[in-house]
């Protein structure tokens, strides 16, 4: 198991979330050896405390200083009326994992109230992986523990994609039409990295536009997508209004996105290397508490910024792109972001090996940006 960067709280209770397959059991297990561990996924102790909630005290050890962990917690949202009775009346500390606080609060469920902290767990990273990093193999593997392991990551891929059809999306009665779903996921990944047309998607599969938008958020629900608003802070230029969409792993959407003879030439690549850097984002904004809010920016002329971070840290703007070599216009989205938010950071990430200035704008190869990241997101860089 490679080191995680996720910090736990040291003594109040809390939530894990992440999509299935980024390593929060394992982490979980690693973590805290000694704890009391209650897998929902076990049909004997899933039938149990589904009939009686109340029965979780009973799983509960004598020494109350031992964590109680509950795996995939929102496959019985009432245990946590049960949860909430036994932290605050015999201080029992829970660590709760599943695949979304948002499909929780659906069923009209109350996060305990404040009573414990709530973390996410992302794909590993290019710190995470350290020297087993290797940019191409991220590329088209994305970063899922497992596939690490796998001498085979397309097939594990491939069959990662059918488990969470089966498992996530039939089981938990999501939609009863899983060959419609299917076609979503394909028409979906080709708006990787793109601004998102609801309707163009829904003419793509043959599904209608209501059902469509139920798909996606289903994928909201499972953390399987991340839609990007546009940055409007204080706007000097008017912008597109519709969100950026993005299938969480790079490997997923490599598996789910076919391939043929009509693709542009690094076009699956080029929104391939730009999930890669959101999931880095994502990641070190959770893991390190920074506190951004992520954005995308584009204004109605086309002038785009690929990635917003706002917060009390200040203002980052990143360029991604595919390209070895940087001519003027990569970094004309840039240049007119700092002309309206001169306060910015701004950095053109590419795929060659110089590192300059040009225009206000940091230009530096992609590896050396993954690198120093996390300081740089900081503020420590």
């Amino acid at each position: 198991m490679y080191s995680r960067l996720l910090i736990p709280p040291k003594e109040k209770s809390f939530f894990l979330f992440g999509p299935r397959g980024t390593g929060k059991s394992t982490w979980v297990k690693t973590t805290f050896p000694d704890a009391v561990y209650l897998d929902l996924l076990d049909s004997g102790l899933y039938a149990d405390l589904l009939a009686r909630p109340s029965r979780l005290q009973e799983y509960v050890p004598s020494e109350r200083d031992r964590w109680i962990v509950i795996d995939e917690v929102q496959r019985i949202p009432e245990l946590l009326n049960e949860v909430h009775r036994l932290i605050e009346d015999h201080r029992v500390r829970f660590i709760l994992t599943g695949s979304s606080a948002r499909s929780l609060r659906k069923r009209g469920v109350n996060l305990l109230a404040g009573r414990a902290l709530t973390c996410t767990m992302h794909p590993l990273t290019s710190r995470e992986l350290g020297s087993d990093f290797a940019l191409s193999r991220f590329l088209d593997h994305g970063g899922l523990p497992s596939v690490t392991q796998e001498a085979s990551p397309r097939a594990y891929l491939e069959s990662y994609v059918r488990t969470y059809l089966r498992e996530e999306v039939q089981q938990e009665g999501l939609t009863r039409n899983l060959g419609a779903f299917s076609r979503f996921l394909e028409a979906a990944s080709f708006s990787q990295g793109s601004v998102l047309n609801v309707s163009a998607v829904s003419r793509e599969c043959a599904v209608e536009r209501k059902v469509v938008e139920h798909y996606f958020g289903i994928l909201d629900d499972l953390l399987l997508s991340h839609r990007l608003p546009v940055f409007t802070r204080k706007a000097k230029r008017r912008t597109v209004r519709h969100r950026k969409f993005y299938f969480f792993d790079a490997g997923v959407y490599r598996t789910l996105r076919p391939k043929g003879p009509l693709d542009r030439p690094g076009e699956i690549d080029g929104a391939a290397l730009e999930t890669l850097f959101l999931q880095e984002l994502l990641a070190y904004n959770a893991y390190l508490h920074l506190g951004y809010t992520l954005f995308y920016w584009r204004t109605r002329t086309g002038l785009e910024v690929d990635f917003v971070l706002y917060g009390e840290r200040g203002i980052k703007a990143f360029e991604v792109k595919l390209a070895s070599n940087v001519r003027k216009e990569d970094t004309a989205g840039l240049a007119a972001f700092l002309a309206d938010y001169p306060m910015a950071d701004a950095y053109l990430v590419y795929c060659g090996t110089r590192e300059r200035r040009d225009r206000g704008v940091e230009v530096v190869p992609i590896e050396t940006c993954l690198s120093r990241l996390p300081d740089l997101l900081a503020g420590t860089q």
